[in-house]
Parts: C-alpha cells; sequence; structure tokens
C-alpha cells in the first residue's frame, strides 16, 4: 500500500499467485493485486505482480560471505526511505557497534538514517551523540513524558523501518505512535537484556497529524523484531568504508588496494585520525568489521566504544541484545 493511502482504505488480503514463481514478496513491496479487493470479511485476492524496488534493506546472520550464515540474506523491508536506529540510553546502555552496522546497512542500501535514543531520562546523550559527532547524524531524544511531536514530524510522509535490541523501548514507542498496534512489551532482565517481544516485521499506518495539513500524507512505519545481531556479508568491502562516512576521505592518501587494516603500510586512515579528523573509536570500530567479514576477528573481544574496560555485546558477535 503506498504512503499517502487514505485512511478509509481497508486492508485487504491477498496471496502470491503461482505465476511469480519463487519470487518472494516482503514488506514494504508495491504489489499488483487481482480478484476481490474490497476488502470485505473472507474476501482474497491475488498478487500477480511486484513493482521495482527503490530501496532493499537487507541483513545477514553474519559477516563472512563464506560461512553458511553469511550467504544466508534476510530482507528486513523493501521501499523503505529511512531507517530509525532506536537505542536506549541506559537499560540495556548503548552499543554503537550495532548502530555503526545499521547505519553500514542503511547507506548501502541508499536508506537514510535517524538515530532515535530512548530512556533519555535515565542518561544523558553526550558520549553517544559526540562519538557521531563528524556525522552530523539527526536524532531525537526519547523520554516517558516526551510528547513525540519531534519524531512525528521527521516520521510524516515517509516509509521509515525501526530496527534495535529488544528491551531497548521499540515497541513501547510504536504503540505510542499507532495507538491501535498493541505491539507486545517486554522487560529488561537483571543483566540487561531484553526479551524478544516482536516477531515478525510488520507495517503500520502513522495516524495522520492536523499540524501538516489536511492532506499531507501520514507516512508508514515498519516494526521489525528486536535483534540480536545485524551481518553485513552482503555488503561489498568498498561500500563498507562508504559505511563510515567520517573516515572516506582519509583514505584519499592510501596507497593503491590500501587493506585499511591495521598492520597495512602507509594506510591513510591512521593519520587522519592522528590528525583529529575523526574519532578513534571509529576508525577500530571499521577495523572490527573489516576482521569479522575475514572470520579473523571476535568482536567479543574488542572493547566498546562505550567506555574503557566495557565490552561490545556482551557475549554476542554483533552488538549484543
Amino acid at each position: 500500500m503506498p504512503p499517502d493511502a487514505g485512511p478509509d482504505v481497508p486492508p485487504i488480503t491477498a496471496m502470491r499467485a503461482r505465476e511469480l514463481g519463487r519470487k518472494s514478496v516482503v514488506v514494504g513491496d508495491r504489489v499488483g493485486l487481482v480478484g476481490d479487493t474490497s476488502g470485505a470479511a473472507g474476501a482474497l485476492a491475488r498478487i500477480v505482480r511486484i513493482a521495482e524496488r527503490t530501496s532493499v534493506l537487507r541483513r545477514t546472520a553474519d559477516d563472512d560471505e563464506t560461512t553458511a550464515e553469511g550467504r544466508l540474506e534476510r530482507v528486513v523491508v523493501a521501499n523503505a526511505d529511512q531507517l530509525v536506529i532506536v537505542s536506549a540510553l541506559a537499560d540495556p546502555p548503548p552499543r554503537t557497534g550495532f548502530v555503526d552496522r545499521c547505519l553500514v546497512a542503511a547507506y548501502d542500501a541508499g536508506i537514510e538514517p535517524l538515530l532515535c535514543l530512548t530512556k533519555a531520562d535515565l542518561a544523558g546523550p553526550e558520549t553517544v551523540l559526540g562519538y557521531y559527532a563528524e556525522l552530523e547524524l539527526p536524532y531525537v531524544l526519547i523520554r516517558p513524558d516526551s510528547d513525540l511531536d519531534a519524531l512525528r514530524s521527521l516520521l510524516a510522509g515517509r516509509v521509515s523501518v525501526m530496527v534495535g535490541h529488544s528491551g531497548v523501548g521499540k515497541s513501547t514507542l510504536v504503540n505510542r505512535l499507532v495507538p491501535d498496534a498493541a505491539r507486545a512489551v517486554g522487560t529488561v532482565s537483571a543483566i540487561g537484556r531484553g526479551r524478544h517481544t516482536s516477531t515478525s516485521a510488520v507495517a503500520l499506518r502513522l495516524p495522520r497529524d492536523p499540524t501538516h495539513g489536511e492532506h499531507a500524507a501520514a507516512g508508514w512505519i515498519v516494526d521489525t523484531p528486536g535483534v540480536r545481531s545485524f551481518g553485513l556479508a552482503h555488503v561489498s568491502a568498498d561500500s563498507l568504508l562508504h559505511g563510515f562516512p567520517d573516515l572516506v576521505e582519509g583514505s584519499v592518501d592510501c596507497p593503491a588496494n590500501c587493506p585499511h587494516t591495521p598492520d597495512a603500510p602507509d594506510c591513510g586512515l591512521d593519520s587522519w585520525v592522528a590528525a583529529g579528523k575523526a574519532d578513534p573509536r571509529r576508525l577500530a570500530s571499521y577495523r572490527r568489521l573489516l576482521a569479522s567479514r575475514s572470520g579473523e576477528g571476535d568482536a567479543r573481544s574488542e572493547p566498546d566504544q562505550r567506555g574503557p574496560g566495557a565490552r561490545d555485546g556482551e557475549g554476542d558477535p554483533h552488538g549484543g541484545s
């Protein structure tokens, strides 16, 4: 359904036509229907055409494309134009390694990122925002008593997909944005892990915001299950660097075919960071992803960007849950 579909358009139950073969239909797809499209109880239409996708957000179960998990590519959503990365500022603490992965996937898919920092009543955003200062990454802060006007304005008229670890308050946020959504809400355990409460991606039409005019498009949000990992085996090594736009210019001085690894001779990224033009934690995160792609690294043994001594992922190689 298009993002500007009117509120009176009924939901239609449809099944994929046999003539589509093995071509899959995913959340966000624009499709052509035949049959009973009235939306009446018991009515069933057929999906006979899938329109060309303007964007495809993907993830894999692993970073290394030589592994079975790395070859298992999942389409998260089609035709989204904004990726809302939901991260709590506390309980559970923010994991910038996971956010970095989401940014790489967003830039690779041509989708604009938006950082949504929840539980801002429990901790300040300075450390996280400082880490992304060079990116000028748009963000919103969410507290339990927030009116959500700033977030609604950024969602209006767009198709936004929301991703985040379990326990960061994503489902609570969706329920506030779409009161009829009734998304299951879990709790965070004593060790800082949330239960997986959403089990499948679902597209939800946002209520129209009267402040944007009578005919303004309301927009959609696609709520996704809480994830423990966001593998990037589908992203090429060259595209991986472009997921770190604050480092890209530093690679201009690299020798030809520079692998950008810590032992690479004359890698321009080291001098770029040494000159204070990028945060050294960002370079460390990029190189961890490089190592993980080749199966040589284990992010669990690397320091988290939250501060000295912290661990990235608490036992998960892709940022924890």
